[in-house]
């Protein structure tokens, strides 16, 4: 027994129940993962070497090739597959040793098993120092045989395992010796090389080859630079660099040793790529904070920029957020780069696309309508404004569905829409109904508050005047006894009383309707008319349409109206309700003698009145409806040129 830095070498005789792990020789060939069989190559030229030949060769799967010589030996390597070399000492050109070193020159991992009666410990141990797979003695030859078989075994298995570990790797691997010849390749490290060299090749067909000759076009890149570095520093290095033949991008890590440089590559393009896109993404979601947190715009503005980031995000060619109103759908803010569609611009909602979203409540997610909605090819967003894809999530305000946020263009898109991509629509859209919801609050909040200011007003001036004429009364009626002073008191008991009524009125009527439903104001004008005193003043209504809102305070509203036009137009004046031009409100006109354009703002103002007996909350308690429906009232001069009320913006039932 021989033994060399912890491992051992036999040169005595060895009993085939000694093979490794209890098995015999024929059991751990079996073994073998090769699974067909292993190509030995036996160099000897004496004249036992055909019995040598034989016996190895009987053993299933082994096949066995004799050569006599160390050049023959050399050739053979090269020409082609050999899984391991069996090799006498003493050959006619040079010995083993000399055998060994050279071919390892060719495959450093070729398995060389020296089987020989030549030599002494001087011998064995350089055959360790070049890194020998086994070394054994030939005689007596029977009983060294089977040991043979196992040292065959053993060094094929030990090389296949090491194959098999390689080629399990995900990273491409490959040896290089000190002339930048290949001598290694795992299928991973061969799959990158030919892909490189652009034609496909063996791993035996790229052993021996020069890199840089089989890959001019790595010449002076990084990774040339790098290799060469680590080869003439002698330390490893580790790197990431696109190799743009393949625009792909490797990671690397290189090291290098006395026989030359091993080298693991892996392809990091896709990480590289999700770094990059998560960059992006936060640049994306950074430009939108900046958008809706910056107080110096104006919503409009904002929606503005947030379509246009959407856009480019998306690549669409349109933008937009849209608002329901009854059956129409009105363009809000847009982004059309050909000007065919503008802010305002109405189409019935059941012929567009965003119907759908709207009707579902759901983000509606369509890369090609012909396609994935063949249905929706007959409305026309597809036939008259070509939308072919749609990316639109619905805004809720309040509980309600107020329009959709959209994205569109006319040509179809070839890549599905990313999770990323909606969610990104949908948040864009989520914090369009959250700053619907809070403006309109903050509006709702602000009236509230000014309703309050000018009710204080009222009660502070309004009342104090009849109280202060009912405390004078008072004190000269104990004076005076005089009945009236009584009558002076029960009149100003009496305005207050009325100024009370209407104060508290005009409160109620202004609280916003929670919960509106279709309205005929032709209905309500009617009953509204059949309270009113009015003489020989007469009512035309001309089919003003249905509305969305609260018909007992809408009928409140006509009622004022008749009863400010009788009590100022005179008993004969001629009132119409009827429709307003757009569809989105109705109007009341008479052909009195209308109001001045200076009084125009002041008459809705708590306590204005031109009658001594009014009490100045009648077109009040009017604008307080019509904010109520979230409505604006505004005042002009009728065709008879009389005054003209307009109630604007209310919601088509």
């Amino acid at each position: 027994m021989y033994s060399h830095f912890g491992r051992q070498y036999t040169f005595a005789t060895v009993r085939p129940c000694d093979a490794m792990d209890g098995a015999g020789p024929i059991e751990r060939l079996n073994e073998l993962p090769s699974g067909e069989h292993v190509d030995v190559l036996y160099v000897d030229p004496s004249e036992t070497a055909p019995t040598v030949r034989e016996r190895l060769d009987s053993f299933d799967p082994i096949t066995v090739e004799r050569v006599p010589d160390g050049a023959t030996a050399r050739d053979r390597v090269a020409a082609g597959p050999i899984d391991c070399v069996v090799s006498e000492y003493a050959l006619p050109d040079e010995d083993g040793l000399s055998l060994l070193t050279g071919l390892r020159e060719q495959r450093p991992s070729l398995p060389f098993v020296l089987f020989t009666d030549d030599g002494d410990e001087t011998v064995a141990s350089d055959a360790i120092a070049a890194d020998v797979s086994e070394y054994l003695r030939r005689t007596p030859l029977d009983e060294q045989f089977p040991e043979l078989v196992a040292a065959v075994t053993r060094a094929v298995e030990s090389q296949s395992q090491r194959s098999s570990i390689l080629d399990r790797m995900t990273d491409a691997f490959l040896a290089l010796d000190t002339d930048w010849e290949l001598t290694y390749l795992n299928e991973r490290g061969r799959e990158v090389i030919c892909a490189a060299a652009g034609r496909e090749l063996t791993i035996d067909s790229l052993v021996g080859t020069d890199i840089w000759r089989l890959l001019p076009e790595a010449v002076d890149t990084v990774f040339y630079d790098e290799y060469h570095e680590a080869v003439s520093s002698g330390e490893p290095v580790t790197f990431e660099a696109e190799y743009e033949p393949l625009d792909t991008w490797f990671e690397v890590r290189a090291y290098p040793s006395p026989d030359g440089l091993s080298v693991y590559f892996r392809d990091v393009t896709d990480r590289r790529n999700q770094i990059a896109q998560l960059r992006q993404r936060e640049e994306v979601l950074k430009e939108m904070y900046r958008v809706v947190s910056a107080k110096d715009l104006a919503f409009d503005e904002q929606v503005d920029r947030l379509l246009a980031i959407g856009r480019e995000v998306l690549g669409t060619d349109y933008g937009a957020l849209s608002r329901q109103e009854g059956g129409d759908y009105v363009f809000e803010i847009v982004h059309d780069p050909t000007g065919d569609t503008e802010p305002g611009d109405r189409v019935q909602l059941d012929q567009t696309t965003c119907e759908r979203a709207i009707v579902t409540e759901q983000t509606l997610v369509l890369e090609d309508i012909a396609r994935d909605a063949p249905e929706l090819t007959s409305r026309e967003g597809f036939t008259d404004m070509g939308i072919s894809c749609y990316l639109g999530t619905p805004v809720v305000v309040d509980g309600d569905i107020y329009g959709t946020f959209c994205f569109y263009s006319e040509d179809p898109r070839e890549e599905p829409f990313s999770d990323w991509e909606i969610t990104l629509v949908e948040l864009l859209g989520n914090w369009v109904s959250y700053e619907q919801e809070r403006r309109r609050n903050r509006r709702e909040l602000t009236r509230e508050r000014n309703r309050l200011d000018e009710f204080a007003g009222v009660v502070s001036h309004d009342l104090r005047n009849p109280l202060g004429v009912a405390l004078g009364r008072i004190d000269a009626a104990r004076e005076t006894g005089d009945d009236e002073h009584f009558d002076a008191i029960e009149r100003s008991l009496e305005r207050m009383d009325d100024l009370i009524d209407d104060v508290l009125t005009a409160a109620r009527e202004g609280e916003s309707v929670q919960d509106p439903g279709p309205v005929d104001i032709v209905a309500i004008a009617n009953e509204a008319w059949a309270i009113v005193d009015a003489g020989a003043a007469t009512l035309a209504v001309d089919a003003p349409g249905r509305y969305l809102g609260d018909a007992t305070r809408l009928q409140q509203l006509l009622e004022n109206l008749c009863v400010n036009a009788v009590e100022h137009g005179g008993e004969d004046v001629t009132i119409t309700v009827g429709a307003l031009a757009n569809g989105r409100g109705f109007y009341v006109a008479d052909d009195g003698p209308g109001v001045p354009a200076e009084k125009r703002d002041e008459i809705f103002e708590a306590g204005y009145t031109t009658s001594e007996e009014g009490t100045g909350f009648g077109l009040k308690i009017v604008e307080e409806v019509a904010h109520a429906h979230g409505a604006t009232v505004r005042v002009t001069e009728s065709a008879d040129g009389g005054a003209r009320f307009e109630i604007r913006d209310l919601r088509p039932a």
